[in-house]
Protein backbone atom coordinates (compact mmCIF):
# COMPACT_ATOMS: atom_id res chain seq x y z
CA UNK A 1 0.00 0.00 0.00
CA UNK A 2 2.62 2.66 0.95
CA UNK A 3 4.03 2.95 -2.57
CA UNK A 4 0.57 3.84 -3.91
CA UNK A 5 -0.04 6.26 -1.06
CA UNK A 6 3.28 8.03 -1.52
CA UNK A 7 2.49 8.79 -5.15
CA UNK A 8 -0.34 11.08 -4.03
CA UNK A 9 2.11 13.21 -2.09
CA UNK A 10 4.67 13.10 -4.90
CA UNK A 11 2.23 15.01 -7.10
CA UNK A 12 3.08 18.05 -4.99
CA UNK A 13 6.81 17.89 -5.74
CA UNK A 14 6.84 20.02 -8.94
CA UNK A 15 4.97 22.81 -7.11
CA UNK A 16 7.39 23.01 -4.18
CA UNK A 17 9.78 25.28 -6.06
CA UNK A 18 7.13 27.92 -6.83
CA UNK A 19 5.33 27.95 -3.46
CA UNK A 20 6.43 30.77 -1.14
CA UNK A 21 8.50 29.35 1.68
CA UNK A 22 10.11 30.58 4.87
CA UNK A 23 13.40 28.81 5.62
CA UNK A 24 13.63 27.12 9.02
CA UNK A 25 15.75 29.09 11.47
CA UNK A 26 19.35 27.84 11.21
CA UNK A 27 20.47 29.41 14.50
CA UNK A 28 18.69 29.67 17.80
CA UNK A 29 16.65 32.86 17.60
CA UNK A 30 17.04 34.89 20.82
CA UNK A 31 13.92 35.46 22.89
CA UNK A 32 13.75 39.24 22.31
CA UNK A 33 14.03 38.72 18.57
CA UNK A 34 11.17 36.22 18.69
CA UNK A 35 8.98 38.73 20.48
CA UNK A 36 9.93 41.34 17.87
CA UNK A 37 9.03 39.02 14.96
CA UNK A 38 5.72 38.17 16.62
CA UNK A 39 4.83 41.83 17.13
CA UNK A 40 5.75 42.74 13.52
CA UNK A 41 3.60 39.87 12.18
CA UNK A 42 0.71 41.06 14.30
CA UNK A 43 1.19 44.62 13.06
CA UNK A 44 1.07 43.49 9.40
CA UNK A 45 -2.10 41.52 10.12
CA UNK A 46 -3.79 44.49 11.84
CA UNK A 47 -2.89 46.86 9.01
CA UNK A 48 -4.38 44.39 6.49
CA UNK A 49 -7.53 44.15 8.64
CA UNK A 50 -8.10 47.90 8.26
CA UNK A 51 -7.04 48.29 4.62
CA UNK A 52 -10.18 48.55 2.45
CA UNK A 53 -10.29 46.54 -0.77
CA UNK A 54 -9.72 48.69 -3.83
CA UNK A 55 -12.40 48.55 -6.53
CA UNK A 56 -15.43 47.36 -4.59
CA UNK A 57 -18.79 49.07 -5.11
CA UNK A 58 -20.41 48.19 -1.83
CA UNK A 59 -19.75 45.95 1.12
CA UNK A 60 -23.23 46.45 2.54
CA UNK A 61 -26.15 44.06 2.41
CA UNK A 62 -26.41 40.86 4.39
CA UNK A 63 -23.10 39.29 5.34
CA UNK A 64 -23.44 35.50 5.12
CA UNK A 65 -20.26 35.00 7.16
CA UNK A 66 -21.31 37.29 10.00
CA UNK A 67 -21.27 34.42 12.49
CA UNK A 68 -17.79 33.25 11.54
CA UNK A 69 -15.97 36.57 11.46
CA UNK A 70 -14.60 36.46 15.01
CA UNK A 71 -13.27 32.93 14.81
CA UNK A 72 -11.83 33.28 11.32
CA UNK A 73 -10.08 36.56 12.12
CA UNK A 74 -11.56 38.21 9.05
CA UNK A 75 -12.81 41.72 8.53
CA UNK A 76 -15.62 42.71 6.16
CA UNK A 77 -14.70 44.69 3.05
CA UNK A 78 -10.98 44.77 3.84
CA UNK A 79 -7.97 42.97 2.41
CA UNK A 80 -8.35 40.48 5.30
CA UNK A 81 -11.80 39.47 4.04
CA UNK A 82 -10.81 35.78 3.99
CA UNK A 83 -8.90 35.93 7.29
CA UNK A 84 -7.40 32.56 8.14
CA UNK A 85 -10.16 30.51 6.46
CA UNK A 86 -7.84 29.08 3.76
CA UNK A 87 -5.17 27.96 6.26
CA UNK A 88 -7.66 26.43 8.71
CA UNK A 89 -9.61 24.63 6.00
CA UNK A 90 -6.53 23.23 4.25
CA UNK A 91 -5.07 22.21 7.62
CA UNK A 92 -8.26 20.36 8.57
CA UNK A 93 -8.51 18.60 5.21
CA UNK A 94 -4.87 17.46 5.35
CA UNK A 95 -5.21 16.28 8.98
CA UNK A 96 -8.28 14.24 8.05
CA UNK A 97 -6.64 12.73 4.96
CA UNK A 98 -3.45 11.83 6.84
CA UNK A 99 -5.35 10.64 9.94
CA UNK A 100 -7.70 8.39 7.97
CA UNK A 101 -4.64 7.01 6.10
CA UNK A 102 -5.93 8.10 2.67
CA UNK A 103 -2.56 9.80 2.26
CA UNK A 104 0.31 7.77 3.72
CA UNK A 105 2.68 10.03 5.62
CA UNK A 106 5.69 8.83 7.54
CA UNK A 107 6.42 11.62 9.99
CA UNK A 108 9.91 10.31 10.71
CA UNK A 109 10.99 10.93 7.08
CA UNK A 110 12.01 14.52 6.48
CA UNK A 111 10.96 14.58 2.82
CA UNK A 112 7.48 13.36 3.72
CA UNK A 113 7.02 16.14 6.23
CA UNK A 114 8.14 18.71 3.66
CA UNK A 115 5.75 17.26 1.06
CA UNK A 116 2.84 17.26 3.51
CA UNK A 117 3.55 20.91 4.38
CA UNK A 118 3.80 21.72 0.70
CA UNK A 119 0.50 19.97 -0.03
CA UNK A 120 -1.19 21.86 2.78
CA UNK A 121 0.18 25.17 1.51
CA UNK A 122 -0.81 24.42 -2.09
CA UNK A 123 -4.33 23.55 -0.95
CA UNK A 124 -4.43 26.78 1.07
CA UNK A 125 -3.45 28.81 -2.01
CA UNK A 126 -6.07 27.06 -4.16
CA UNK A 127 -8.78 27.62 -1.52
CA UNK A 128 -7.78 31.31 -1.37
CA UNK A 129 -8.25 31.68 -5.13
CA UNK A 130 -11.50 29.67 -5.06
CA UNK A 131 -12.99 31.73 -2.24
CA UNK A 132 -11.91 35.05 -3.76
CA UNK A 133 -13.56 34.14 -7.07
CA UNK A 134 -16.71 32.90 -5.29
CA UNK A 135 -16.97 36.11 -3.24
CA UNK A 136 -16.72 38.33 -6.31
CA UNK A 137 -19.12 36.24 -8.44
CA UNK A 138 -21.73 35.97 -5.70
CA UNK A 139 -22.03 39.76 -5.78
CA UNK A 140 -20.76 40.43 -2.28
CA UNK A 141 -19.00 43.59 -3.49
CA UNK A 142 -21.76 44.79 -5.77
CA UNK A 143 -23.19 43.40 -8.98
CA UNK A 144 -20.53 41.84 -11.20
CA UNK A 145 -21.85 43.80 -14.23
CA UNK A 146 -21.32 47.11 -12.41
CA UNK A 147 -17.84 46.11 -11.23
CA UNK A 148 -16.55 45.23 -14.67
CA UNK A 149 -13.88 42.65 -15.46
CA UNK A 150 -10.91 44.85 -14.49
CA UNK A 151 -12.16 45.56 -10.97
CA UNK A 152 -13.27 41.97 -10.43
CA UNK A 153 -9.81 40.68 -11.32
CA UNK A 154 -8.21 43.37 -9.15
CA UNK A 155 -10.25 42.31 -6.11
CA UNK A 156 -9.36 38.64 -6.66
CA UNK A 157 -5.65 39.55 -6.91
CA UNK A 158 -5.81 41.58 -3.66
CA UNK A 159 -7.51 38.75 -1.77
CA UNK A 160 -5.03 36.26 -3.22
CA UNK A 161 -1.98 38.23 -2.07
CA UNK A 162 -3.49 38.78 1.37
CA UNK A 163 -3.97 34.99 1.61
CA UNK A 164 -0.32 34.42 0.67
CA UNK A 165 0.80 36.98 3.30
CA UNK A 166 -1.20 35.18 6.02
CA UNK A 167 0.25 31.79 4.99
CA UNK A 168 3.79 33.23 5.11
CA UNK A 169 3.30 34.97 8.46
CA UNK A 170 1.94 31.76 9.96
CA UNK A 171 4.92 29.82 8.64
CA UNK A 172 7.37 32.48 9.84
CA UNK A 173 6.10 32.16 13.42
CA UNK A 174 5.95 28.37 13.34
CA UNK A 175 9.43 27.85 11.92
CA UNK A 176 11.11 29.16 15.03
CA UNK A 177 11.30 32.91 14.38
CA UNK A 178 8.34 33.84 16.55
CA UNK A 179 6.18 32.53 19.37
CA UNK A 180 3.20 30.20 18.84
CA UNK A 181 1.40 30.04 15.52
CA UNK A 182 -0.02 32.77 13.31
CA UNK A 183 -3.49 31.27 13.35
CA UNK A 184 -3.78 31.42 17.15
CA UNK A 185 -2.24 34.88 17.29
CA UNK A 186 -4.68 36.34 14.76
CA UNK A 187 -7.76 34.71 16.31
CA UNK A 188 -6.85 35.92 19.80
CA UNK A 189 -6.10 39.45 18.59
CA UNK A 190 -9.36 39.65 16.69
CA UNK A 191 -11.40 38.53 19.70
CA UNK A 192 -9.63 40.81 22.17
CA UNK A 193 -10.06 43.69 19.72
CA UNK A 194 -13.83 43.10 19.58
CA UNK A 195 -14.09 42.84 23.39
CA UNK A 196 -12.12 46.06 23.95
CA UNK A 197 -14.09 47.83 21.22
CA UNK A 198 -17.40 46.83 22.79
CA UNK A 199 -16.20 48.04 26.18
CA UNK A 200 -14.71 51.39 25.14
CA UNK A 201 -16.16 52.20 21.71
CA UNK A 202 -16.85 55.95 21.39
CA UNK A 203 -19.30 55.61 18.47
CA UNK A 204 -22.90 56.65 19.14
CA UNK A 205 -25.94 54.67 18.07
CA UNK A 206 -29.51 55.88 18.07
CA UNK A 207 -31.93 53.06 18.86
CA UNK A 208 -34.96 55.18 19.68
CA UNK A 209 -33.92 56.29 23.19
CA UNK A 210 -31.72 59.15 22.07
CA UNK A 211 -28.05 58.81 21.16
CA UNK A 212 -26.17 56.21 23.20
CA UNK A 213 -22.52 55.22 23.27
CA UNK A 214 -21.75 51.73 21.98
CA UNK A 215 -18.98 51.00 24.49
CA UNK A 216 -20.33 49.66 27.78
CA UNK A 217 -17.88 51.52 30.04
CA UNK A 218 -18.21 54.85 28.23
CA UNK A 219 -22.01 54.47 28.27
CA UNK A 220 -21.92 53.89 32.05
CA UNK A 221 -20.09 57.18 32.71
CA UNK A 222 -22.11 59.04 30.11
CA UNK A 223 -25.42 57.92 31.66
CA UNK A 224 -24.25 58.68 35.20
CA UNK A 225 -23.18 62.20 34.22
CA UNK A 226 -26.17 63.12 32.05
CA UNK A 227 -29.09 61.49 33.93
CA UNK A 228 -30.51 63.03 37.09
CA UNK A 229 -31.96 59.74 38.39
CA UNK A 230 -28.69 57.91 39.19
CA UNK A 231 -30.31 54.58 40.14
CA UNK A 232 -32.14 54.38 36.83
CA UNK A 233 -28.97 55.42 35.00
CA UNK A 234 -27.07 52.58 36.68
CA UNK A 235 -29.83 50.10 35.89
CA UNK A 236 -29.79 51.12 32.24
CA UNK A 237 -25.99 50.90 32.01
CA UNK A 238 -26.09 47.40 33.50
CA UNK A 239 -29.08 45.98 31.64
CA UNK A 240 -29.63 47.89 28.41
CA UNK A 241 -30.78 45.66 25.55
CA UNK A 242 -29.22 45.28 22.07
CA UNK A 243 -26.04 47.15 22.98
CA UNK A 244 -23.11 45.94 25.11
CA UNK A 245 -23.87 46.59 28.80
CA UNK A 246 -21.80 46.42 31.97
CA UNK A 247 -23.24 43.02 32.96
CA UNK A 248 -21.93 41.57 29.69
CA UNK A 249 -18.51 42.99 30.46
CA UNK A 250 -18.48 41.47 33.97
CA UNK A 251 -19.66 38.12 32.54
CA UNK A 252 -16.73 38.23 30.10
CA UNK A 253 -14.24 38.79 32.92
CA UNK A 254 -15.81 35.98 34.97
CA UNK A 255 -15.57 33.49 32.08
CA UNK A 256 -11.93 34.50 31.56
CA UNK A 257 -11.13 33.71 35.20
CA UNK A 258 -13.02 30.38 35.22
CA UNK A 259 -11.25 29.16 32.08
CA UNK A 260 -7.84 30.10 33.50
CA UNK A 261 -8.71 28.22 36.70
CA UNK A 262 -9.69 25.11 34.69
CA UNK A 263 -6.48 25.27 32.65
CA UNK A 264 -4.56 24.09 35.71
CA UNK A 265 -6.43 20.77 36.03
CA UNK A 266 -4.24 17.86 34.97
CA UNK A 267 -3.23 14.29 35.81
CA UNK A 268 0.54 13.80 35.93
CA UNK A 269 1.76 10.31 35.12
CA UNK A 270 5.31 9.48 36.33
CA UNK A 271 7.65 8.09 33.63
CA UNK A 272 11.33 7.24 33.78
CA UNK A 273 14.01 6.53 31.22
CA UNK A 274 15.03 2.93 30.59
CA UNK A 275 18.60 3.84 29.67
CA UNK A 276 19.64 6.61 32.05
CA UNK A 277 19.21 5.34 35.59
CA UNK A 278 17.36 7.53 38.04
CA UNK A 279 16.13 9.95 35.38
CA UNK A 280 12.54 10.70 36.40
CA UNK A 281 10.12 12.53 34.17
CA UNK A 282 6.42 13.19 34.05
CA UNK A 283 3.77 13.12 31.34
CA UNK A 284 0.95 15.58 32.12
CA UNK A 285 -2.53 14.93 30.73
CA UNK A 286 -4.56 18.13 30.90
CA UNK A 287 -8.30 18.33 31.40
CA UNK A 288 -8.38 20.46 28.22
CA UNK A 289 -6.51 17.69 26.43
CA UNK A 290 -7.55 18.77 22.94
CA UNK A 291 -7.35 22.46 23.89
CA UNK A 292 -9.61 24.62 21.72
CA UNK A 293 -9.87 22.25 18.75
CA UNK A 294 -13.41 20.95 19.48
CA UNK A 295 -14.69 24.51 19.61
CA UNK A 296 -13.06 25.50 16.32
CA UNK A 297 -14.53 22.39 14.63
CA UNK A 298 -17.95 22.89 16.18
CA UNK A 299 -18.12 26.54 15.13
CA UNK A 300 -16.94 25.69 11.62
CA UNK A 301 -19.79 23.16 11.38
CA UNK A 302 -22.40 25.58 12.71
CA UNK A 303 -21.32 28.51 10.57
CA UNK A 304 -21.41 26.36 7.44
CA UNK A 305 -24.94 25.29 8.39
CA UNK A 306 -25.90 28.95 8.83
CA UNK A 307 -24.41 29.86 5.50
CA UNK A 308 -26.19 27.06 3.56
CA UNK A 309 -29.50 27.57 5.37
CA UNK A 310 -29.47 31.32 4.69
CA UNK A 311 -28.77 30.88 0.99
CA UNK A 312 -31.51 28.24 0.61
CA UNK A 313 -34.05 30.21 2.62
CA UNK A 314 -33.57 33.29 0.46
CA UNK A 315 -34.26 31.30 -2.70
CA UNK A 316 -36.91 28.79 -1.58
CA UNK A 317 -38.54 30.14 1.57
CA UNK A 318 -41.79 28.26 0.86
CA UNK A 319 -40.24 24.78 0.94
CA UNK A 320 -41.15 22.71 4.02
CA UNK A 321 -37.76 20.96 4.35
CA UNK A 322 -35.82 24.19 4.03
CA UNK A 323 -38.00 25.76 6.73
CA UNK A 324 -37.18 22.76 8.92
CA UNK A 325 -33.48 23.53 8.47
CA UNK A 326 -33.96 27.20 9.33
CA UNK A 327 -36.16 30.28 9.01
CA UNK A 328 -34.49 33.69 8.86
CA UNK A 329 -35.62 37.26 9.20
CA UNK A 330 -33.84 40.59 9.07
CA UNK A 331 -32.66 41.83 12.46
CA UNK A 332 -34.43 45.02 13.57
CA UNK A 333 -31.35 46.58 15.13
CA UNK A 334 -28.72 46.11 12.48
CA UNK A 335 -28.06 48.76 9.89
CA UNK A 336 -26.58 46.35 7.35
CA UNK A 337 -29.62 44.09 7.02
CA UNK A 338 -28.17 41.27 9.11
CA UNK A 339 -30.33 38.14 9.06
CA UNK A 340 -31.06 36.25 12.29
CA UNK A 341 -32.51 32.74 12.60
CA UNK A 342 -36.07 32.61 13.99
CA UNK A 343 -37.06 28.98 13.48
CA UNK A 344 -36.01 25.51 12.40
CA UNK A 345 -32.90 23.56 13.38
CA UNK A 346 -30.56 26.53 12.91
CA UNK A 347 -32.54 28.55 15.45
CA UNK A 348 -32.18 25.80 18.06
CA UNK A 349 -28.40 25.59 17.71
CA UNK A 350 -28.07 29.38 18.12
CA UNK A 351 -27.51 30.52 21.72
CA UNK A 352 -30.53 32.24 23.35
CA UNK A 353 -29.83 35.96 23.35
CA UNK A 354 -30.96 36.71 26.91
CA UNK A 355 -32.28 35.22 30.15
CA UNK A 356 -35.74 36.50 29.26
CA UNK A 357 -35.66 34.52 26.03
CA UNK A 358 -34.52 31.42 27.94
CA UNK A 359 -37.49 31.72 30.29
CA UNK A 360 -39.86 32.21 27.35
CA UNK A 361 -38.51 29.22 25.44
CA UNK A 362 -36.81 26.71 27.80
CA UNK A 363 -36.76 23.99 25.11
CA UNK A 364 -34.49 26.16 22.95
CA UNK A 365 -32.01 26.59 25.81
CA UNK A 366 -32.07 22.85 26.62
CA UNK A 367 -31.61 21.82 23.00
CA UNK A 368 -28.71 24.25 22.59
CA UNK A 369 -27.03 22.95 25.76
CA UNK A 370 -27.36 19.29 24.72
CA UNK A 371 -26.17 20.04 21.20
CA UNK A 372 -23.09 21.94 22.39
CA UNK A 373 -22.05 19.31 24.95
CA UNK A 374 -22.45 16.33 22.61
CA UNK A 375 -20.85 18.09 19.62
CA UNK A 376 -17.81 19.20 21.63
CA UNK A 377 -17.33 15.80 23.28
CA UNK A 378 -17.62 13.96 19.94
CA UNK A 379 -15.32 16.35 18.08
CA UNK A 380 -12.84 16.09 20.91
CA UNK A 381 -12.83 12.27 20.75
CA UNK A 382 -12.48 12.15 16.97
CA UNK A 383 -9.79 14.81 17.03
CA UNK A 384 -7.42 12.76 19.23
CA UNK A 385 -7.70 9.88 16.75
CA UNK A 386 -7.07 12.12 13.74
CA UNK A 387 -4.31 14.33 15.13
CA UNK A 388 -2.21 11.49 16.54
CA UNK A 389 -2.61 12.20 20.23
CA UNK A 390 -4.63 9.11 21.21
CA UNK A 391 -3.44 6.66 23.87
CA UNK A 392 -1.97 4.35 21.21
CA UNK A 393 0.09 7.15 19.64
CA UNK A 394 1.32 8.49 22.98
CA UNK A 395 2.35 4.99 24.11
CA UNK A 396 4.28 4.60 20.86
CA UNK A 397 6.02 7.96 21.35
CA UNK A 398 7.02 7.10 24.92
CA UNK A 399 8.36 3.72 23.75
CA UNK A 400 10.42 5.40 21.03
CA UNK A 401 11.91 7.70 23.66
CA UNK A 402 12.68 4.63 25.79
CA UNK A 403 10.40 5.78 28.58
CA UNK A 404 8.50 3.42 30.89
CA UNK A 405 6.04 3.90 33.73
CA UNK A 406 7.38 2.70 37.08
CA UNK A 407 5.41 -0.30 38.36
CA UNK A 408 3.88 -1.11 34.95
CA UNK A 409 4.99 -3.53 32.27
CA UNK A 410 5.73 -2.05 28.87
CA UNK A 411 2.75 -3.79 27.31
CA UNK A 412 0.47 -2.13 29.89
CA UNK A 413 1.50 1.39 28.95
CA UNK A 414 -1.27 1.85 26.42
CA UNK A 415 -3.84 0.38 28.81
CA UNK A 416 -2.77 2.79 31.55
CA UNK A 417 -2.91 5.79 29.19
CA UNK A 418 -6.30 4.59 27.93
CA UNK A 419 -7.68 5.10 31.43
CA UNK A 420 -7.01 8.84 31.18
CA UNK A 421 -6.69 10.13 27.62
CA UNK A 422 -10.14 9.33 26.09
CA UNK A 423 -11.83 10.48 29.31
CA UNK A 424 -9.80 13.69 29.40
CA UNK A 425 -10.65 14.33 25.75
CA UNK A 426 -14.40 13.69 26.01
CA UNK A 427 -14.88 15.26 29.43
CA UNK A 428 -12.58 18.19 28.57
CA UNK A 429 -14.56 18.69 25.36
CA UNK A 430 -17.79 18.71 27.35
CA UNK A 431 -16.37 21.21 29.86
CA UNK A 432 -15.34 23.47 27.00
CA UNK A 433 -18.87 23.15 25.57
CA UNK A 434 -20.41 23.89 28.99
CA UNK A 435 -18.21 26.97 29.47
CA UNK A 436 -19.19 28.25 26.02
CA UNK A 437 -22.87 27.76 26.85
CA UNK A 438 -22.43 29.49 30.20
CA UNK A 439 -20.73 32.46 28.56
CA UNK A 440 -23.51 32.68 25.97
CA UNK A 441 -26.28 32.45 28.57
CA UNK A 442 -24.69 35.18 30.68
CA UNK A 443 -24.34 37.33 27.56
CA UNK A 444 -20.57 37.69 27.65
CA UNK A 445 -19.14 39.95 24.95
CA UNK A 446 -17.71 38.26 21.88
CA UNK A 447 -19.67 34.96 22.21
CA UNK A 448 -18.67 32.05 24.43
CA UNK A 449 -16.71 30.43 21.61
CA UNK A 450 -14.64 33.53 21.04
CA UNK A 451 -13.77 34.09 24.68
CA UNK A 452 -12.81 30.47 25.13
CA UNK A 453 -10.50 30.55 22.12
CA UNK A 454 -8.95 33.81 23.29
CA UNK A 455 -8.26 32.55 26.82
CA UNK A 456 -6.84 29.17 25.77
CA UNK A 457 -4.61 30.86 23.19
CA UNK A 458 -3.39 33.57 25.56
CA UNK A 459 -2.71 30.90 28.18
CA UNK A 460 -0.67 28.86 25.68
CA UNK A 461 1.29 32.01 24.86
CA UNK A 462 1.91 32.62 28.52
CA UNK A 463 3.26 29.04 28.90
CA UNK A 464 5.50 29.41 25.82
CA UNK A 465 6.73 32.74 27.15
CA UNK A 466 7.65 31.23 30.52
CA UNK A 467 9.36 28.24 28.89
CA UNK A 468 11.39 30.43 26.52
CA UNK A 469 12.41 32.79 29.30
CA UNK A 470 13.40 29.98 31.64
CA UNK A 471 15.44 28.16 29.01
CA UNK A 472 17.29 31.30 27.98
CA UNK A 473 17.95 33.03 31.26
CA UNK A 474 18.05 30.16 33.74
CA UNK A 475 15.34 31.82 35.84
CA UNK A 476 16.99 35.22 36.26
CA UNK A 477 14.14 37.34 34.91
CA UNK A 478 14.56 39.69 31.97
Amino acid sequence: MPSGGFRVLHLVRPFLSILPEVQTAERKVPFREKVLYTVISLFIFLVCSQLPLYGIHSATGADPFYWMRVILASNRGTVMELGITPIVTSGLVMQLLAGSKIIEVDNSVREDRALLNGAQKLLGVLITIGEAVAYVLSGMYGDIRDLGAGNAILIIVQLFFAGIIVICLDELLQKGYGLGSGISLFIATNICESIIWKAFSPTTINSGRGAEFEGAVIALFHLLITRTDKVRALREAFYRQNLPNVTNLLATVLVFLIVIYFQGFRVVLPVRSKNARGQQGSYPIKLFYTSNMPIILQSALVSNLYFISQLLYRRYSGNFLINLLGKWKESEYSSSGQFVPVGGLVYYITPPSSLAEMAANPFHALFYLTFMLTACALFSKTWIEVSGSSARDVAKQLKEQQMVMPGHRESNLQKELNRYIPTAAAFGGMCIGALTVMADFMGAIGSGTGILLAVTIIYQYFETFEKERASELGFFGF
